[in-house]
């Protein structure tokens, strides 16, 4: 009777539960029954409303067996919701999804590492699911959560530990799959759900061992090493993640990064940070690509004030991310990249001059390793801006030039904002060295199609300005950015050295017809060039260096903007060069002078057979054999030697060791050059900075030669100041020669003001008329004073305006006044 009753009410219960019973085995180990397998998937096809009722009953088994660990039908039960799932692709599916999910999260919640996997596995295939209509409610924030937590599995076992994270990565991967072809996709995107997948991902690709495989773009390694490696798998998954960003969300997913690496303080060293940003340049859309260096600069502004060697890896990183974003789109953020670096710059040397100041206060090794770490820093900035700078088109280039140029502190110039006013001598020094080397690194490469544009006068004025001369360092600096700008055909490296060259035909120098653009470039800057070459070679703290750069400028200058007036005036400047060594009233060392005869030798000759004058040649190698022979210190061969013997003094009546004006003239003369201005000698042109500057100013070089104007030459200043006696007296009086000399000194202010170049004459006209009226601003301040007062008077010295207030009691009152 029992029996019957069993019976009769098994046949009551629905079909659909009778269905899904059938397919349990009574010995789990059998498998699922496939045959009613079969027949429940037609069933679940055939009536799909009754979907829902399938998944819950199942959800309903797979809960009871769980709890009684009863593993085996756990998977039949995982395994048949799989089979349904791939059978049935219509709308109806949706009710039965929810189950599903519910089944799969107590999968994960349990302890069983099997289980999870299982749960994880059957996840994945889901989210392969293509569905037909979206769906709005439901949420996947418990699988975002439990997956992220699988990943930083820490089983005792090293086999489970890497089943579960491998599991929780492909539960992570199918999350963000399902997501992104979702409608609501966006949800994945909210900071909640990034700040648990991303650190997941990145904590397991921080324990790959091989780094390099990941710096370079997306690889595709076979199924056993995704299966096998967790760090490989990760690696993929944030990659996929990363290229599956949008404009909206890039940030999201970026910002976890920078907290993930702040929390295990990664950035010292900063080997992973570098391979985690190549993986995500590599991966994001290049037209986001300023997105990643916008949150990478707010990065560097929040750690500003954390240890110089977590700021250095900060800008490496940048200067990786710089190096794969500069050949793409990279938006509004060029002069935002420079100035953040720039500014860290600024900050950078206050460290390093307080930390100094401390350390003369208390002398600690720490102290001096702060500043090599901030050395570090610094180095990485001008790394990053030089790197940035020369991978940027040529009409970007152009403007950063400008832009670096104008943070360089230069005398008597307000507009930079690396104001060195707080820092001091040595911190404005040490802002211009750095900035010199970047600009150095930027200009490297860079191929103008005329020097104007290479040189606008923005840039040139600053470039050349004399405050940029008082240090042996900055000069160099100098003189290779010029190098960079002026040589656009590659020869820079053909005349490196300085050298008595035997045939520059062996050289085989490229040149182009000079343009006439170059021409007028010339015509209004060439005094700048000449003059900076000039006072170059007259500074002290010169070395072999100095010279072999300004042997170099001079040679560049002939190649690339050398027409016939330009050669003239080049000469005129190596013969003012070698009166300096001569005459010698700057008082160089005898190293120094020496070096300046050799500098000229060196590029008198390389000019001679340039220009290919036979007779011009003859007489400068002629010269140089004499010197070979007599006085081999004032070839550059021999002066430049480690060990070499100075003479003592410079013989100025040898004229065989020298290269004369007049010989010079004759020789071009013959040739077609117009040699009137060649007896004109070369004076430097003077700035407004000149009398500004901190450094002996050429002013007093100049005020030396003003009586030029007034066609006074040497012999007159030397009859100018002999004694006068009544003998000398009675001479001029009886001798009528005054007025054949006051003739001639007519005629040699008018010669000059006929042949020399207008910028000479300007640059004269300017000294004299800015000396007299210094002198007259000083006649009258002495002159004319306004009574004292007792609210104060203003005094105005060195620029800068002073008030001094006189008590009343002091004031000294006109008698009538008083009673």
């Amino acid at each position: 009777l029992s029996a019957g009753v069993c019976c009769c009410c098994a046949a009551l219960r629905p079909r659909y539960k009778r269905l899904v019973d059938n397919i349990f085995p009574e010995d789990p180990k059998d498998g699922l029954v496939k045959a009613d397998m079969e027949k429940l998937t037609f069933y679940a096809v055939s009536a799909p409303e009754k979907l829902d009722r399938i998944g819950a009953y199942l959800a309903e088994r797979l809960t009871r067996d769980v709890v009684r660990h009863r593993y085996g039908y756990v998977l039949i039960a995982m395994e048949a919701l799989d089979q349904l799932l791939m059978a049935c692709h219509s709308q109806s599916i949706k009710p039965f999804v929810e189950s599903f999910l519910h089944m799969v999260a107590k999968l994960l919640e349990s302890g069983e590492p099997k289980l999870q996997v299982l749960g994880t596995n059957s996840f994945v295939k889901f989210a392969n699911i293509e569905e037909d209509t979206p769906s709005y409610h439901r949420r996947y924030d418990f699988f975002v959560s439990r997956f992220s937590a699988m990943c930083h599995s820490c089983d005792p076992d090293p086999e489970i530990q890497n089943e579960i994270r491998i599991a929780g990565i492909r539960g992570i991967q199918g999350v963000v799959r399902k997501t992104v072809n979702d409608e609501l996709r966006a949800t994945i995107w909210e900071p909640q759900h990034m700040d648990k997948i991303v650190p997941s991902l990145l904590f397991n690709m921080q324990k790959i061992e091989d780094i390099d495989s990941r710096i370079g773009p997306p690889s595709s390694p076979t199924a056993g090493v995704k299966e096998e490696n967790p760090s490989v798998l990760a690696e993929n998954c944030f990659r996929e993640l990363l290229g599956r960003a949008t404009y909206g969300n890039m940030n999201n997913a970026v910002r976890p990064v920078f907290a993930h690496l702040d929390h295990h303080r990664l950035w010292d060293p900063n080997e992973f940070a570098v391979s985690c940003f190549k993986i995500i340049m590599y991966s994001i859309q290049a037209q986001y690509s300023h997105h990643v260096i916008q949150e990478i600069l707010g990065h560097l502004d929040v750690r500003k004030r954390d240890s110089p060697r977590v700021r250095a890896g900060i800008i490496q990183v940048l200067l990786e991310a710089v190096a794969i974003a500069a050949k793409g789109s990279i938006g509004p953020t060029v002069l935002e990249v420079f100035n953040t670096l720039l500014k860290h710059l600024r900050i950078s040397v206050d460290f390093e001059l307080s930390d100094r100041h401390s350390s003369a206060e208390s002398v600690t090794l720490s102290t001096s390793s702060k500043e090599n770490d901030e050395r570090i820093v610094q180095n990485a900035i001008i790394q990053t801006i030089g790197f940035f700078g020369s991978n940027l088109p040529d009409y970007q280039r152009s403007e950063i030039m400008m832009f670096i140029m104008s943070k360089v502190p230069v005398l008597g110039t307000t507009s930079h904002s690396l104001d060195p006013s707080n820092l001091g001598d040595l911190g404005a020094r040490r802002i211009q060295i750095m900035l010199l080397r970047s600009l150095l690194m930027v200009t490297s490469g860079y191929k103008a199609t005329t020097i104007s544009n290479a040189l606008p006068p923005p840039f040139l004025d600053p470039l050349l300005s004399p405050s940029l001369m008082e240090d042996s360092e900055l000069r160099q600096l100098v003189l290779e950015i010029l190098h960079n700008l002026i040589d656009r055909h590659d020869n820079r490296a053909k005349l490196r050295g300085i050298r008595i060259i035997p045939d520059v035909s062996d050289l085989k120098i490229k040149r182009d017809k000079i343009s006439r653009q170059d021409v007028s470039f010339m015509k209004k800057h060439g005094q700048q060039l000449y003059r900076h070459i000039y006072l170059g070679c007259k500074e002290e703290d010169n070395v072999q260096k100095n010279f072999e750069l300004l042997f170099t400028s001079l040679a560049l200058t002939t190649i690339e903007l050398a027409n016939e007036e330009v050669v003239i005036d080049l000469i005129r400047l190596a013969i003012a060069l070698q009166d300096v060594a001569i005459i010698n009233e700057d008082n160089l060392p005898m190293f120094n002078r020496c070096g300046v005869m050799a500098l000229v030798a060196a590029y008198l000759n390389f000019l001679s057979q340039m220009i290919a004058v036979p007779a011009f040649c003859q007489h400068v190698s002629k010269v140089i054999e004499t010197r070979s022979v007599e006085a081999a210190y004032f070839l550059p061969e021999t002066i430049f030697k480690d060990k070499c013997d100075l003479p003592t003094s410079l013989e100025k009546d040898e004229k065989d060791l020298f290269f004369l004006t007049n010989k010079i003239a004759e020789s071009l003369g013959g040739s077609g050059y117009n040699v009137e201005r060649l007896s004109v000698p070369y004076v430097p042109q003077v700035t407004d900075e000149d009398r500004l500057s901190r450094r002996k100013s050429i002013v007093d070089t100049v005020s030396l030669q003003v009586d030029i104007l007034s066609g006074n030459n040497t012999e007159d200043k030397v009859d100018n100041t002999e004694e006068i006696t009544f003998e000398a007296l009675k001479k001029a009086i009886e001798n009528n020669g005054l007025e054949e000399q006051e003739k001639e000194k007519r005629r040699l202010v008018i010669e000059k003001f006929q042949k020399a170049p207008f910028e000479e004459i300007a640059a004269q006209c300017e000294t004299k008329a800015n000396l007299l009226h210094d002198r007259l601003a000083q006649i009258l301040e002495l002159t004319i004073r306004p009574p004292p007062s007792p609210s104060g008077t203003m005094t105005i010295t060195a620029g800068h305006a002073h008030y001094h207030s006189v008590p009343v009691y002091e004031m000294k009152f006109p008698d009538l006044c008083v009673y």
